[in-house]
């Protein structure tokens, strides 16, 4: 039996993310067990794990940082044992060097990049861009991959941000969203996936991603 863990540190929307993930697992019916936890215990001991995110980069990591011995167990379980790893919205931009919000913070460092502005990079005076990015895009699709199988340029997925994962690395990005310019919506390393929109409000197509990734 699988145990899928949803690490809750604080940072809002683990209901509908775990709401999301009932009906997904209820569709491919794999004995998974979900749990919603921030014990070391239980991120050592999960076989797949979810780092949703709301709010701030800064207050994120401190979130995260403020439970002992919590960043170092991430560390393990994901980096050492490689176990798949999910991070959605400032979930995946934790997965940065470094974000530059409210000044630079240290992000977790396991894929590449830096977490920017998005208005510096986009004309704001175009009345359809305005900051924070909102509302529905599909994907572009640059990598095959498995977390994409029956995903079309007909799948819309919900965004809401201000900043984006600006990605060293081109072979870490598996999808763009056009929003002013090119920003990577979803980046992957071996075992670790970063979504930029919220499956979980996302619909259908938002679980057919969730599915795919289990």
């Amino acid at each position: 039996k699988m145990n899928l863990l949803i690490l809750d540190y604080g940072s809002g929307n683990i209901k509908s993310v775990y709401n999301s993930l009932k009906v997904v697992l209820g569709k491919i019916d794999k004995g998974c067990k979900l749990l919603v936890s921030n014990s070391i215990t239980d991120v050592l001991t999960s076989d797949l794990i979810i780092l949703p995110g709301v709010g701030s980069f800064k207050h994120c990591k401190q979130s995260i940082s403020k439970y002992k011995g919590l960043v170092n167990a991430l560390f393990e379980a994901v980096v050492i044992k490689s176990k798949p790893f999910l991070g959605i919205c400032v979930g995946m931009q934790l997965l940065a060097d470094f974000g530059l919000e409210n000044g630079k913070h240290e992000g977790l460092g396991w894929i590449n990049g830096k977490v920017k502005l998005l208005d510096n990079e986009i004309n704001l005076a175009d009345d359809n861009f305005k900051i924070p990015h909102m509302g529905w895009n599909n994907l572009e699709i640059i990598s095959k991959d498995n977390i994409l199988k029956d995903i079309s340029k007909q799948d819309h997925f919900y965004f809401v941000h201000s900043y984006y994962f600006d990605a060293v690395n081109s072979e870490n990005i598996l999808a763009l969203t056009k929003y002013g310019k090119n920003i990577p919506s979803i980046i992957k390393r071996e075992n670790i996936y970063g979504l930029q929109f919220h499956p979980e409000k996302s619909g259908y197509s938002g679980q057919k991603i969730l599915k795919n990734w289990i």
